[in-house]
């Protein structure tokens, strides 16, 4: 599980945001905080930590403050920026302070599970050690942006199903969702529903295998191999 803190003054809208963390598979919210020196104490007390989102507008300090607080100790914690905050300054100094992302609020849930997904496909391609070529390093730095791009509709992340296409690609013959969710790292849930848009986009093809009682296993196979 990916451990989340979440920093948010507006109570409401932190409960939100935990209850959007808790909702995509995979994460878990570690801890709360409504200010910075909250966030600063739950950054160097929680039993384990891997991201923050961070809001920027806090009653005693600014999040970039707590950001640059925690680089300043050594902490290197993921942190992505959740914030109504969209001065080019705020934004420019996010980026040098190591923001992997900057998302700004108001926003609905696709928007947080998109980034979130991109940020554990950032994670499971960086584990690991040896050297990366060329393409992984421009995916790699590409991994975060969760942009929309041709034949990915809103809603859903480009990185998640590039990481879905090639798992196909690679793949000698068809796949279910399980096998899949186990070769990218991604839960079997975001697999199937990754996989039913590259079928809709038919850029994949939907296979059945029939067994010996119960309902067929459906399959998957890289459209130009059919």
């Amino acid at each position: 599980m990916i451990e989340v803190l979440v920093v948010e003054d507006d109570e409401r809208v932190n409960r939100v945001h935990a209850a959007y963390v808790a909702k995509v598979p995979g994460f878990r919210v570690a801890g709360r905080a409504h200010g910075a020196a909250e966030a600063l104490r739950l950054t160097q007390t929680l039993p384990r930590l891997d991201l923050v989102l961070m809001d920027h507008h806090l009653p005693d300090r600014t999040g970039l403050a707590v950001v640059g607080e925690m680089r300043r100790r050594g902490d290197g914690t993921d942190v992505i920026m959740v914030t109504a905050a969209r001065d080019i300054a705020t934004v420019r100094a996010a980026l040098r302070l190591g923001a992997l992302q900057y998302l700004i609020k108001p926003f609905a849930f696709a928007a947080l599970r998109d980034r979130l997904e991109a940020y554990a496909e950032l994670r499971h391609a960086l584990h690991g050690e040896g050297e990366a070529g060329q393409e992984q390093v421009d995916r790699l730095f590409g991994a975060c942006s969760a942009t929309a791009e041709p034949g990915v509709p809103t809603g859903h992340s480009p990185a998640t199903a590039d990481l879905v296409r090639r798992a196909l690609i690679d793949a000698e013959g068809s796949l279910s969702a399980q096998q899949v969710a186990e070769a990218t790292g991604l839960s079997r849930q975001t697999a199937q529903r990754y996989l039913k848009l590259l079928e809709r986009t038919r850029r994949a093809a939907l296979t059945l295998r029939y067994g010996e009682a119960g309902r067929p296993e459906h399959r998957y196979v890289w459209a130009t191999r059919v």
